[in-house]
């Protein structure tokens, strides 16, 4: 029977997963939506993430891809599988793709967005870091800036395992406020392990005045050890927005779908 490839974009509320990448004990993504799959298409079917997420970090599109040679419309895929899955995570969109689609390989760049408050929400615990501590906008803004381009981040990632190269190019990294919350956004071809969660630790201890803007240029351009960098900070506050593919391949995921604010 043909093959064909169905690209499944998923969301998620992070809290009660290990992240996206099934392992041998615990809850994970992965792991709900291959048990889906496997009710749904009665045959296993792996699916292949666009990457990993680190315990507790929430998506609105991560992709996904499965190989199959059942002949349900991608409609039936995405009722089905959001009949057979938790409540904490959906597949918002099911499409077929080219025969040579790969959720990861075929990426062409990710957008993340970290919040954090001084001030405890209870209904937004899980999705944004409790930073009692004043900060500044200004040199953190500056610092973002300093992100762009294309630069080797072995200061801001976990060393275990260590990656092939740390070279990431960053298009987009600024902060915003409104109603006393604070919101970073970035946009890069690749990212490395713990890596934003590592920047946004890092520039909020410039905001804080704990650690100078030139810091941040330092570490880019030598560049510098992780234990120069600033602390990881919580993943509850961390979500992967969407990711970048070719129109030919179905396009953005997620949030990348519509207009950026």
């Amino acid at each position: 029977m043909t093959q064909r490839v169905i690209r499944l974009d998923l969301e998620f509320d992070g809290t009660h997963f290990l992240g996206w990448q099934q392992q041998t004990r615990g809850r994970t993504v992965q792991g709900e939506l291959s048990r889906a799959l496997r009710q749904f298409l009665q045959e296993e079917s792996a699916p292949v993430g666009s990457g990993r997420t680190d315990a507790g970090t929430h998506a609105r599109g991560l992709v996904a891809h499965i190989t199959t040679s059942r002949p349900h419309e991608p409609e039936r895929f995405r009722r089905a599988l959001n009949a057979l899955l938790p409540p904490d995570v959906s597949v918002r969109r099911a499409l077929d793709v080219a025969g040579d689609f790969h959720a990861r390989y075929s990426a062409r760049g990710k957008r993340y967005r970290y919040r954090l408050t001084a001030t405890p929400h209870p209904l937004q615990r899980h999705l944004v870091w409790i930073m009692p501590r004043r900060l500044e906008l200004d040199p953190m803004q500056e610092a973002a800036r300093l992100l762009i381009g294309k630069h080797a981040f072995r200061a801001f990632c976990n060393p275990h395992p260590e990656p092939d190269h740390h070279d990431c190019t960053i298009s987009e990294a600024v902060w915003s406020v409104a109603d006393g919350e604070w919101v970073f956004e970035i946009h890069g071809d690749r990212f490395l392990r713990h890596m934003v969660r590592i920047l946004v630790g890092t520039m909020t201890q410039v905001g804080e005045g704990k650690r100078p803007v030139d810091d941040v240029a330092r570490l880019l351009s030598e560049p510098g050890l992780r234990t120069e960098a600033g602390p990881t900070v919580p993943s509850r506050g961390l979500c992967l927005l969407g990711v970048d593919y070719d129109d030919s391949m179905g396009g953005p995921s997620g949030d990348l779908r519509r207009p950026q604010p």
